[in-house]
C-alpha cells in the first residue's frame, strides 16, 4: 500500500453526490484492509464496524459508515486517528470517497464494552472527483506549524487532514529530534464547544503523526518514536506529544 501516494490524492467529501455503488467485494476488501493495519498502541482494544449510513445519524450521502469503537484509556483517541488515517488512504486508493464525521452518532454508542469514538462517512466517487492539486487547499503557512529543516517532508506533512481544518499541531526541529506538539491557540476556538475541540484535536495528532511517518519513511529517514501523555487542558498552548529521532538511511 503506498500511502504516499494517496496523500496527494485524499480530500474530504463534506457531501456525497453523484455516487456510484461499493460493491461486497469492496467491503470484503475493505475489511481484510482494516485486519493489518497497524495501531499506534497495541494495547488499547479497538473494533471497528462497518455499517448503513442509514443506521447513523449522518446525512451526507454516504453509503457506509465506518464506526471506531474503543477502550477509553490512554492516549485511545490519538490512536484512533492513527488508525483511521490508514483507512482514509486505503479508501483514496480505491476511489472510496470519505468524509471523517465527528457530530455523528451509530444506533449501537457501546459495543463489546468499547466505546464509540468517531465515524468515516464513505461512498462510491470517480477518480476526477478526488485531488487534482492538493496545494491548493487551504493551509496554514509553513512557518506557523515548523520550525528548523523541513527535511523536504513539511511541505506535505502540513495537508493532514484535522476537525473544522484546525490544524492542531507544530513541529519543532532540534538536532536529530522532531518535536511534535499538540498546539491549541488561546482565544481561538471556532464554533465548537472548548471540550469537543480537545477531544477532535486530540484525534487529529494521531492523524498527523500517520502522515508525519509516512512522509519520513518515503525520504528515506528511520526513526525511533517516544510517545507522551497528553494530560493538559486548553490552559496550555504547547503539549509535547511525541518525539522523533530521525536518522537517513
Amino acid at each position: 500500500m503506498d500511502y504516499y501516494k494517496q496523500i496527494f490524492k485524499r480530500k474530504s467529501f463534506h457531501i456525497f453526490k453523484d455516487t456510484g455503488v461499493i460493491t461486497d467485494d469492496e467491503i470484503q476488501r475493505l475489511k481484510d484492509f482494516i485486519n493489518i493495519i497497524k495501531p499506534l498502541n497495541t494495547e488499547i482494544k479497538t473494533e471497528i464496524h462497518i455499517v448503513p449510513e442509514s443506521e447513523t445519524t449522518c446525512k451526507r450521502g454516504g453509503q457506509y459508515c465506518i464506526l471506531f469503537y474503543s477502550e477509553s484509556k490512554d492516549e485511545y483517541l490519538r490512536n484512533i486517528g492513527y488508525i483511521g488515517e490508514q483507512i482514509d488512504l486505503y479508501l483514496a486508493s480505491q476511489n472510496i470517497g470519505a468524509l471523517w464525521f465527528g457530530i455523528g452518532k451509530p444506533n449501537d454508542m457501546k459495543i463489546n464494552g468499547l466505546d464509540y469514538v468517531i465515524m468515516i462517512s464513505i461512498a462510491k466517487v470517480s477518480e476526477d472527483k478526488f485531488r487534482k492539486d492538493m496545494f491548493k487547499s487551504k493551509r496554514k503557512p509553513l512557518s506557523e506549524i515548523w520550525n528548523g529543516d523541513t527535511l523536504g517532508i513539511a511541505e506535505i506533512v502540513r495537508f493532514a487532514p484535522s476537525a473544522c481544518n484546525t490544524q492542531p499541531w507544530i513541529v519543532e526541529n532540534n538536532s536529530n529530534d522532531l518535536m511534535i506538539y499538540r498546539y491549541k491557540k488561546f482565544g481561538k476556538r471556532g464554533i465548537m464547544p472548548a471540550q469537543k475541540v480537545r477531544y477532535y484535536n486530540k484525534i487529529d495528532i494521531g492523524i498527523f503523526l500517520f502522515i508525519l511517518e509516512t512522509c519520513l519513511e518515503h525520504e528515506n529517514y528511520t526513526y525511533d518514536r517516544i510517545l507522551f501523555a497528553d494530560t493538559s487542558d486548553d490552559s496550555i498552548e504547547k503539549t509535547l506529544i511525541a518525539k522523533y529521532t530521525y536518522s537517513s538511511k
